[in-house]
């Protein structure tokens, strides 16, 4: 009787691995963050709904202008940018399938003086508006963006914030965790500063 019991704890161990396995979990998924907020495009942005209308590529002196964000007390100095034109590296699971179509991403580091919290953000640049909205409701659920290269070890996913905007056919995403697991850390500068990097699409609009 044990020896049955045994080996049925064992097929339950091995079918809920495959069972984590095919619902997409494993080593290769990304942090997911603690909070998260998405925000589907709006009337505002209808002159950049699609990317025929403002075919212009990104960036990264348009995105990036200074090489620090701040909000309150919070300061955030960039330690590096890049620019891929294949999109799906930059994110994972549900979102991998979003980002069909997209021709660009734009990726930035961010850091405290102090070490202490570790911003990204990124910008897809999706064919419409419809599109851009498929990508945050992925980012909502069952996948999100990687890593900036340059992340720290200590980059506490589970306990960050982030937030994805549909503006127009593009999709910002700002990303903001503490570094390491010593005390407690007030995010809500950093996020605002991080997510101010957003506002730099409003120039699309009056282009």
């Amino acid at each position: 009787m044990r020896k049955w019991i045994a080996v049925a704890a064992v097929l339950l161990v091995v079918a809920a691995g495959a069972a984590f396995l095919w619902l997409g979990g494993g080593a290769e998924d990304a942090p997911r963050p603690a909070f998260f907020r998405g925000e589907p495009t709006t009337a505002h942005y209808a002159p950049i709904a699609t990317r025929a209308a403002d075919p212009d590529p990104l960036t990264a002196a348009e995105m990036f202008p200074t090489g620090s964000v701040t909000a309150g007390e919070s300061t955030l100095a960039s330690k590096g940018t890049e620019t891929l034109t294949d999109c799906v590296p930059a994110v994972w699971g549900s979102a991998e399938a979003a980002v069909a179509g997209c021709t660009q991403v734009l990726r930035a580091h961010y850091a405290t003086p102090d070490g202490r919290v570790s911003g990204q953000f990124l910008i897809f640049n999706l064919a419409d508006a419809a599109a851009a909205d498929g990508l945050v409701a992925a980012l909502e659920n069952g996948g999100f963006v990687r890593p900036a290269p340059g992340t720290p070890a200590g980059f506490d996913g589970s306990r960050s914030w982030a937030q994805a905007r549909a503006l127009g056919h593009y999709v910002t995403v700002s990303w903001v965790a503490p570094v390491g697991g010593a005390g407690r850390v007030d995010l809500t500068y950093p996020q605002v500063a991080m997510d101010s990097l957003s506002l730099v699409i409003q120039r699309r609009l009056v282009r």
